[in-house]
């Protein structure tokens, strides 16, 4: 089971997103599942990296690990905040359709 934990702050923006585990739908290098919430993360982080007005740290430190942290000033609120909505979208889209697979908690917080 993939656990995703997605923190977001008092204005929906995301703030940290981590996920942790093992599908298990398919051998390893073809779970359908592990690849769609690897994608997903590492598109995120790609994407929010050098844009002005955001600071992304996230990183893969081992299988089955991957973890992103966002903070942002007023210049990158609003393409975080999209960037957030595509990504939350997109895992939840996992999580319904494979909810044996992978599970998505999404927290509210007050930064």
């Amino acid at each position: 089971m993939i656990e995703i934990d997605a923190v977001l702050d008092q204005d929906n923006v995301i703030r940290n997103c981590k996920a942790a585990g093992h599908a298990g739908a398919g051998r390893a290098g073809n779970d359908i599942v592990c690849a769609a919430v690897s994608v997903l993360m590492r598109t995120a982080i790609n994407t929010l990296s050098n844009r002005k007005g955001i600071v992304i740290k996230g990183g893969a430190p081992a299988p089955g690990q991957v973890w992103l942290e966002a903070d942002y000033n007023a210049e990158g609120k609003n393409f975080l905040f999209a960037a957030g909505e595509f990504l939350i979208n997109g895992l939840s889209s996992v999580a319904q359709e494979f909810p044996q697979n992978c599970k998505l908690t999404i927290r509210n917080s007050n930064f």
